[in-house]
């Protein structure tokens, strides 16, 4: 359970002009400006539950996470993690969580992964047997057998990434923190990654903050999506009644073959290239099976596939409607 209550944090930044003279004044008198970055920041999160936490850069998404560890004090207000107040019960606290950060490693750089496991262990006072078992879980589920004896300064940023995801779980934590975790990852890689957030949520029943600006993870992971912008959470919803929300329409590619069918009532006409046509389709004027039977009825179709908004339209309109 991730209980935020009123939580406020202000960051004071010094700010100068370019250039020596300014460089030279600014040692003696420095102007600073107030950055707000959570403003009254309120929400709940259930055990068990995966949230997306997104926002442009900026907004306090990583400040959020770093509240919730213990890393941050904040100005005002009051969260719980598990029942701890993570910046008073550090030392109790950090046995619940992992974090990643998708942008700093905990691995340490010159020597292989499998030692920073064994110190993260000894760190952690993780029994001998849970240990082991964990690694081996971890080993297989992320393919990480070649990779554990292997310094991490030699590692791919893909191959780093798994091992930086396994470190937190050692310690079988209550809370996972996921910051940014396919940064730069390939595909392959985002795939493997996504399938085991998803398993040890299900097995474990293991509590997951994703913050990240690929929509993909977002779509593969979450039903329900915190958005936040100028330190203020702007909508909490599930992903299906945000795209409701942003638009009913559904988006229909046809492949055909012949002349090209004309348009309907309800139909907007998305993308047209050589015998295939994308078009944007409002079913409270038309519906779905009359638009199909409309096309099929003018030429004959070889391939005909129907989606919804993707999450990322979804987040575009959403920032644009809030002006973030």
């Amino acid at each position: 359970m991730i209980e935020f209550q009123n939580i406020c944090k202000t960051y004071r930044v010094a700010k100068r002009q370019a250039g020596f003279g300014n460089a030279v004044k600014s040692l003696f008198s420095r102007e600073y400006e107030t950055v707000r970055a959570l403003d009254d920041v309120n929400f709940y999160i259930a055990d068990g539950d995966i949230i997306g936490y997104i926002g442009p850069n900026g907004a306090g998404k990583s400040t959020t996470v770093k509240v919730m560890c213990g890393i941050l004090t904040p100005d005002s207000g009051t969260c719980l993690v598990n029942g701890k107040i993570p910046w008073k019960e550090r030392a109790s606290h950090v046995k619940d969580i992992g974090v990643v950060f998708g942008q700093r490693s905990q691995l340490w750089w010159d020597v292989p992964v499998i030692d920073s496991f064994e110190l993260l262990r000894d760190m952690y006072k993780i029994e001998e047997k849970a240990y082991r078992r964990n690694l081996e879980e971890l080993t297989r589920l992320l393919e990480l057998t070649e990779l554990l004896k292997t310094p991490a300064r030699n590692l791919s940023l893909g191959q780093r990434m798994r091992c930086e995801i396994a470190a937190p779980l050692l310690h079988d934590p209550k809370v996972l923190f996921l910051d940014e975790p396919t940064i730069g990852l390939d595909a392959v890689s985002k795939i493997a990654v996504r399938k085991f957030i998803r398993k040890i949520n299900e097995e474990k029943g293991t509590t997951v903050v994703l913050t990240t600006h690929d929509m993909m993870d977002i779509e593969a992971l979450t039903e329900r999506i915190l958005l936040i912008g100028h330190g203020r959470i702007l909508l909490d919803g599930n992903l299906e009644e945000l795209k409701q929300h942003v638009s009913r329409e559904k988006k229909i590619t046809v492949k055909y073959t012949g002349a090209a069918p004309a348009l309907s009532a309800g139909m907007k006409l998305r993308e047209s290239k050589e015998n295939q046509l994308t078009v944007s389709l409002d079913p409270r004027v038309l519906p779905v099976s009359a638009a199909i039977a409309a096309f099929a009825a003018q030429t004959e179709l070889l391939d005909v596939s129907v989606t919804d908004i993707s999450a990322e339209e979804v987040v575009a309109a959403l920032y644009k409607e809030y002006r973030i």
